[in-house]
């Protein structure tokens, strides 16, 4: 980029007026926009006049605890079930001691304090970095916001906080670390300001974790880096990728606008005290600056959208200026997703509609052979495209599962699963939206799930995105059984403003997870509503003995008939899928009156089958359970889960495919469609030689992958399974060693794997009732070392994606991953 500074706010305007009546910068390269222009991505074709940095931004709010701040009390847990947590002063910190808990239902031990802030306004912060240390079996460190304004209700629970903050998983080495946990992000819907500021920590055992300091980060410190740059940033639960600059600012492109050329973008500001004045020109070569927007704006919790007519200026090579101003020097700017386009426009490649079913399990709709109409709209579109009946998730629930098919690789090759809350994908792989975005796509995201937006990293080469989850039955929300509507709702207004062409959207709806009755006229279906007051009964006394867990004790304490309840559950959740499906028949309804349809891409696949939704049906509603640890990932009802590509015109309809495959095959099966460049490395295999009929693909065994990471000892722990053809089997790798308590308990003796490969005939046992271990010893030796192949593979992959130094892989390492298909 061309930068020119200035020291004033008055030299700043001479060199507004010195190039008042220039034409286009000679040195700069001139953009065009025969595929969506997006001018956030091109800020080296430049010109950047003034946004300095200012010296007065506003400075983080700091604890540090090598002296004592009376101000942290500890925050009472008895209604949670814990012992008061106790604070200690040490020559440098605050000693938090995690106590146990009251209660029989867990293990944990937890620890809390919290100190009064002056109402600040949750908007305004950015990140709370918290430093710690601590040698004991801490788990993590996490933050929640704002105590309870009213006294708990008689009789009900009622947790000591508002709302739900990030967290962080803790390293137990005895020496200082920081956790950055995100000011942004919280369960619920906020009302009001931010009044306490609540940390916790979370152990297996009871412990201590020593805090040095805490230190409370403004947004507008976190622009303090560079004077102009692009980032996601959110306003109302919207995430735009924002082009950003410190006012006074001028950021000029030169670019050849198209036929029907049109400019649409939103307007953000950090702060209410300043208003920004946003001014957009044109300058033809030769002539006068012509105004095209001039706007005072000032609403810093929402985007303003706006597009501005550039079709009088078509085929003519303009200098297009971003101006901002204000009264506050330094005062950052927000340029929401600028993108220049020629409207109306058609392009070789098509849209690409990417369709997520959370929860979605294969077992259970029509299409794929199940016995009531869950899935009509499905069924035709099956009939359209390529149907893929032996489709498999990559892991079981959706954190690991999305960041899976969204990048192509395994879940243990990105670090596995630490807390719920971190974990994102690593910066070094692209995601779907970038290798999209970079090929000029619009990128739009609608998700129900924050573990499939910004929990996973996942907004990053995201124009916009709208994470919904909290207007459902994320902690204490409405409910997930309405999100297919409201994300079509939030995809097509989003269209309204970003009319253009090709455009990529990611969709991920939460309509089947566990939250009953589904909504008029899906609810009663094929459960009445007398049948629905009876198993939420059955429910509740399943709770007071334990809970409904298909092995639990408490079918046995209430007499209660396990098949009957998890029977009415299978058709609550028929009812849930048979409404998803009709909002996916509504949304190709307007793709065809749009006049979308024939040019678009539409995938419709899920990141797990029913049980992380709400159970393992399948194998819940058997007359007889196999024992407590036989659950493979690859059971039906935990990883089966639908596939299906339509491209009217491209892919033939009607196919139907036998051969195992997974999620994992989306990416570059896109990527391939698209003619766009591979990633180097990716862990699936393009499907299009498959559906097109074209050489190119050849059967790969499925793998499925799932790992934690154990604080303790730094291991990945977790399975490592294979789906190849008629066999499946399962490995667990690291497998815990028995705790001492366990030793003489002969309930937890049953639930611990006899043997750390298990093997099942997956076409006379589907639902995986009895593993052939026994049986066939000679497949259990060529499974296991096939298995183990691949975590050597899976653990050298890993070594490319640790932060820090790039690590080099041997020719040995570079060979094995080369054969299976890993590195291109």
């Amino acid at each position: 980029m061309k930068y020119v500074a200035h020291s004033s706010l008055a030299s700043f305007l001479l060199l507004l007026a010195a190039g008042a009546c220039s034409g286009p910068p000679s040195d700069s390269p001139v953009l065009t926009a025969e595929i969506p222009l997006h001018l956030e991505e091109h800020l080296e074709a430049a010109t950047i006049v003034g946004s300095e940095v200012p010296t007065d931004l506003p400075q983080p709010v700091v604890w540090s605890f090598d002296e004592e701040q009376p101000e942290w009390k500890i925050l009472p847990l008895g209604e949670l079930g814990f012992e008061p947590t106790q604070l200690t002063q040490t020559d440098d910190a605050l000693r938090v001691t995690l106590e146990s808990s009251t209660e029989e239902y867990t293990d944990y031990s937890l620890g809390a304090f919290y100190v009064d802030v002056p109402d600040w306004m949750p908007d305004d912060w950015a990140r709370v970095q918290v430093r710690a240390r601590t040698s004991d079996n801490v788990q993590m460190i996490g933050m929640w916001f704002n105590l309870p304004e009213e006294p708990k209700p008689e009789g009900e629970a009622w947790p000591p906080f508002r709302f739900w903050g990030d967290q962080a998983s803790v390293i137990n080495d005895g020496t200082v670390h920081t956790y950055s946990l995100r000011a942004d992000f919280s369960g619920g819907q906020w009302e009001g300001s931010w009044r306490e500021l609540i940390l916790y920590a979370l152990a297996e055992e009871p412990g201590s974790i020593d805090i040095l300091s805490v230190m409370v980060i403004p947004k507008e410190a976190g622009y303090a880096g560079e004077p102009v740059g692009t980032r996601a940033e959110v306003r109302n639960k919207v995430y735009r990728r924002a082009l950003y600059n410190h006012a006074p600012a001028r950021l000029e492109y030169e670019v050849l606008v198209p036929e029907s050329g049109r400019l649409d973008f939103g307007l953000g500001v950090l702060r209410d005290d300043y208003p920004v004045t946003f001014r957009l020109t044109a300058n033809a070569e030769g002539g006068e600056p012509e105004p095209l927007l001039e706007e005072d704006y000032s609403d810093k919790e929402n985007w303003a959208q706006r597009s501005v007519d550039l079709s009088h200026l078509a085929g003519q090579t303009v200098t297009l200026a971003l101006e901002t101003d204000s009264e506050r020097a330094g005062t950052i700017a927000l340029w929401g997703a600028p993108t220049l386009t020629a409207e109306g426009a058609k392009v070789d490649r098509p849209n690409v509609v990417f369709y997520v079913i959370d929860g979605g399990a294969a077992d259970y709709m029509s299409a794929y052979g199940y016995n009531r109409r869950t899935t009509p709209n499905i069924e035709r579109l099956a009939a359209e495209g390529a149907f893929f009946e032996r489709a498999y998730s990559n892991s079981t629930w959706t954190k690991p599962s999305t960041a899976s098919f969204m990048t192509s690789l395994q879940h243990s090759v990105m670090g596995g699963t630490k807390s719920l809350f971190s974990d994102p994908v690593p910066e070094q792989v692209l995601t779907m939206a970038e290798h999209v975005h970079q090929a000029g796509y619009q990128t739009g995201v609608f998700v129900a799930n924050p573990n499939a937006g910004t929990l996973s990293n996942l907004q990053r080469g995201v124009d916009l995105m709208r994470e919904s989850w909290d207007e459902f039955a994320y902690f204490g929300g409405e409910n997930h059984r309405e999100s297919s509507r409201v994300l079509n709702g939030g995809f097509w207004e989003w269209r309204e403003t970003y009319p253009a062409e090709p455009y990529w959207v990611h969709f991920q709806t939460t309509d089947v997870h566990a939250d009953f009755p589904t909504v008029s006229p899906f609810a009663g279906l094929y459960v009445s509503h007398e049948e629905f007051e009876t198993w939420e009964e059955w429910g509740e006394q399943l709770s007071e003995e334990g809970g409904s867990g298909i092995f639990s004790d408490a079918w046995e304490e209430t007499g209660l008939d396990r098949v009957a309840y998890y029977t009415v559950m299978q058709s609550l959740y028929d009812e849930a899928m048979a409404h998803n499906d009709h909002q996916i028949g509504r949304l190709v309804e307007r793709l065809k009156a749009e006049g979308e349809w024939e040019n678009t891409l539409l995938i419709i696949g899920a990141d797990h089958s029913s049980m992380a939704a709400m159970a393992n049906i399948g194998l819940a509603i058997q007359d007889s359970l196999p024992p407590p640890w036989s659950e493979p990932m690859f059971s039906p009802s935990i990883a089966r889960i639908p596939l299906l590509f339509v491209w009217p015109g491209h892919i033939e309809g009607g196919q139907r495919f036998s051969q195992p495959v997974s999620m994992i095959d989306v990416l570059p099966t896109i990527l391939d469609l698209l003619d766009l460049p591979m990633p180097e490395i990716m862990m699936g295999q393009s499907l299009a030689p498959l559906m097109m009929g074209t050489d190119g693909w050849e059967p790969r065994p499925v793998i499925l992958d799932e790992f934690g990471l154990d604080t303790e000892t730094d291991e990945l722990r977790g399975k490592l399974e294979v789906v190849d053809g008629r066999w499946g089997a399962s490995l667990e790798i690291n497998p815990e060693p028995p705790d001492e308590d366990e030793e003489d308990d002969p309930e937890a003796a049953k639930r611990k794997r006899p043997v750390p490969l298990l093997l099942y005939d997956l076409w006379n046992d589907p639902y995986c009732l009895h593993s052939l271990h026994e049986e066939h010893p000679d497949l259990v030796e060529k499974y296991t070392a096939f298995l183990e192949k691949q975590w050597a593979a899976h653990q050298a992959l890993a070594q490319r994606f640790t932060p820090g130094e790039q690590v080099v892989l041997t020719p040995e390492q570079l060979q094995t991953l080369r054969s299976l298909g890993y590195i291109q």
